[in-house]
């Protein structure tokens, strides 16, 4: 059987798996070729080093999330992309604390960000608004995205979990939290659920940010 030749999408198709599977901390130029059925050496005729790996990890996470469309009514294009967002982040839990963290942004990246922004500036923000509206919504979507991979459980774990730590409490300790738990916490519950209603007071918040006259998103 032919050996499929190497090139760098590969390269870092076979990176993202093992990030996927085993975390950030377990990628190197050897896990990687090993993914690969190649030699380490190998691996450096694609890339340089492990930086531009993660540089280009960056560029295809974002080049996986669905960008908003300049010109459209900013509020469903913003919810659209940070849903979407979301989806992606979960495919790749370890990829949130990167995306921000490059000084070399490749094309995909770059394109990202100037959708975001000119699906703001193209519909009743100035630069600063923009400026502001950008960071507020990816604080929410990157923070969500750090907290929901955390949990430890979810569905009837959850609620099994929950419950047990309030069985555990001394009587009329933490009430709040028992309520909360009791009220709240049950075998439909889902941490996910809370992303939508979070998406819609952030995106209420953006929407003071517009010009006086920009029309309605």
């Amino acid at each position: 059987m032919t050996r499929r030749q190497l090139s760098r999408e590969r390269v870092l198709a076979a990176a993202a798996e093992v990030a996927d599977a085993d975390g950030i901390a377990a990628l190197t130029i050897r896990a990687v070729a090993g993914r690969l059925g190649s030699a380490p050496m190998a691996v450096y005729h694609h890339v340089a080093n492990k930086d531009e790996i993660l540089d280009g990890l960056v560029d295809t996470v974002f080049g996986e999330i669905d960008p908003p469309v300049p010109g459209r009514p900013w509020r469903p294009e913003l919810a659209r992309r940070c849903r979407s967002a979301r989806t992606v982040l979960a495919r790749h839990p370890w990829a949130t604390p990167l995306l921000d963290s490059r000084r070399r942004p490749g094309p995909a990246t770059l394109a990202h960000h100037d959708a975001v922004l000119g699906t703001l500036l193209c519909d009743g923000y100035d630069a600063r608004a923009a400026g502001h509206a950008f960071a507020l919504v990816d604080a929410f979507v990157y923070g969500f995205a750090l907290q929901e991979a955390a949990i430890p459980f979810a569905g009837d774990a959850l609620a099994d979990s929950a419950r047990r730590i309030v069985d555990g409490l001394a009587e009329g300790a933490h009430p709040h939290l028992a309520r909360f738990a009791a009220e709240r916490i049950g075998p439909d519950y889902d941490f996910g659920d809370e992303f939508d209603v979070g998406l819609d007071l952030v995106l209420d918040a953006v929407g003071t940010l517009r010009s006086p006259g920009g029309r309605a998103g």
